[in-house]
């Protein structure tokens, strides 16, 4: 079955670029952007690779880490990589997952548990839905899950946005309302009543008796 919000995050040894991980021993305490690929040498996921490199930056600053999943050989990504470098400009500077068994692709529900064979001989569209973007917490539950078609390149500026938008409502009794970015007033959530949101917030604005708005708290 497919992996939802508010479900553990299974975990699982694998080989990366970076080496064999366990992933809850590589996660640690942070806040983890785990996205998937069909194959190697695709050319939407060529641009999403370069993008996330370059965006790297502002995932640290969040304290996220990124982990790529292919489900062609570790050695095949090294050479995937060049090609990154030179049509995006940045290298891929974040593991890579060779997931050659389709062990992970099946574990987070991407391919059908009774998928046989390896990666070998498997095309892309054979591989459709291993376009993933799962958000995983420090609790190591998913937050956020996100599937892309082979034809849509996937929007990083949003998923930051929507890291920003998590991290903030785990720490705060508070919801973000469409559109929302940082410093942005928010939306006092419904189960804080009116005595104990003048405590938090101080001033709020109420729209409706289940619409209360108030700037973003620090």
């Amino acid at each position: 079955m497919p992996l939802t919000i508010n479900d553990t995050a299974p975990n699982f040894t694998a080989e990366t670029t970076d080496g064999k991980i366990d992933f809850y021993d590589w996660a640690g305490d942070s806040w983890v952007v785990l996205f998937s690929h069909p194959k190697d040498y695709t050319p939407v996921c060529t641009t999403e690779l370069g993008t996330v490199a370059r965006l790297k930056p502002e995932f640290d600053k969040r304290g996220v880490k990124v982990i790529g999943l292919s489900v062609d050989p570790v050695e095949n990504h090294a050479g995937w990589s060049k090609d990154i470098a030179e049509t995006q400009g940045s290298p891929v500077n974040f593991p890579m997952i060779g997931d050659t068994d389709l062990k992970v692709a099946k574990l987070y529900g991407m391919l059908p548990a009774d998928t046989a064979g390896s990666s070998e001989g498997r095309t892309p569209a054979d591989n459709a839905t291993v376009r993933n973007v799962f958000v995983i917490g420090p609790d190591k539950k998913i937050k956020l899950a996100l599937i892309y078609p082979m034809a849509v390149g996937r929007n990083f500026q949003e998923i930051l946005r929507a890291i920003d938008a998590l991290q903030l409502t785990s720490r705060h009794k508070v919801a973000t309302p469409a559109d929302w970015k940082v410093g942005e007033d928010v939306i006092i959530t419904t189960a804080v009543k009116d005595d104990e949101a003048k405590t938090l917030f101080g001033e709020f604005k109420t729209h409706k008796p289940y619409l209360r708005t108030t700037r973003q708290p620090a």
